[in-house]
């Protein structure tokens, strides 16, 4: 057996980062969040790595016109714990889509992420924008059809 051959693991001075940049217009929400998750967290490349940051940046356009199948639409439901007595809020997906579009999105990948310090740190990576432009044009982002 030859014991020459080792598991590669990246390291973090090594990592080159790109950006790319989604237009979220008539795309599904999962399928989309779970893309965007993907390259957060590097697992589109080769030299992935679970410890290390190998993940690329990632600019989301038109996040208002995401779509969600079936009776989302209507049925959707965001909670969240206030952490008082009976603090349990409900907002309907109708509700946040014409407050903060940008928030759906972010949930949904949110989700997908590790619960850990490195997945904070990866979802920092991430930029939503509502409408069509965007201010990150000196990132020179890849666009992702």
């Amino acid at each position: 057996m030859d014991n020459n051959k080792k598991t590669y693991m990246a390291k973090k001075e090594e990592v080159k980062r790109g950006c790319f940049l989604f237009d979220a217009e008539g795309k599904t929400l999962g399928r989309l969040a779970s893309e965007i998750a993907k390259i957060l967290r590097g697992k589109h490349r080769p030299t992935f790595t679970p410890h290390v940051d190998t993940g690329d940046r990632v600019i989301v356009v038109n996040v208002e016109k995401v779509m969600v199948t079936g009776a989302k639409e209507a049925q959707k439901i965001y909670r969240h714990y206030t952490g008082h007595v009976g603090g349990l809020r409900e907002t309907k997906y109708q509700t946040v889509k014409e407050r903060h579009p940008e928030r759906i999105l972010q949930h949904a990948v949110k989700g997908m992420m590790p619960k850990t310090k490195l997945g904070r740190a990866q979802m920092k990576k991430l930029r939503l924008f509502v409408g069509g432009e965007h201010n990150m044009q000196a990132q020179k982002p890849i666009v992702v059809q």
